[in-house]
């Protein structure tokens, strides 16, 4: 008995991206489901406002840094020929943030990347990655870093 491919209704993908080369593999990931399924992949980088500022100050190095994280995941999806999108945002908490685009979009899926950590020899999910697993009212895909890869990386 054949089963449908769960993968083919993804067709919006959103990744958070922080630059690290597991958000990377994790837009790599998204951009192959979005192929199979002929969809697209949103790539959101938030930069959190300290509270202590105003939540539209002007953060001219975070902003910059995080246009050079979105055009690498752009060029990424680019090089696989996946349509891609990229958008900045600033916000009080980056699970909120990501959580509300992602039901804004009406995005079909979370692609999170995490990395795997040394030397305690275990996988160390952050905030967001069990902020979003918690509350996250579509799927979400976790990709978590290969143990050789991570070590290659000096994690």
């Amino acid at each position: 008995m054949a089963t449908a491919d769960p993968l083919t209704g993804l067709r919006l993908l959103l990744v958070p991206v922080d630059g690290s080369p597991a958000s990377l593999a994790a837009v790599e990931l998204a951009c192959t489901i979005a192929k199979r399924s002929r969809g697209h992949v949103l790539v959101v980088h938030v930069i959190e406002v300290p509270r202590a500022l105003q939540l539209d100050a002007e953060l001219v190095v975070e902003a910059a840094g995080g246009e050079q994280i979105l055009r690498r995941a752009e060029q990424l999806a680019a090089s696989m020929d996946v349509r891609c999108e990229g958008e900045l945002l600033q916000a009080r908490d980056a699970g909120h943030a990501v959580l509300d685009e992602a039901v804004e979009r009406k995005a079909d899926a979370i692609v999170l990347g995490i990395s795997y950590r040394k030397p305690y020899a275990e996988v160390e999910m952050g905030r967001l990655t069990q902020y979003i697993l918690k509350n996250a009212r579509c799927n979400v895909i976790l990709w978590r870093q290969p143990i050789e890869a991570s070590e290659s990386e000096g994690m």
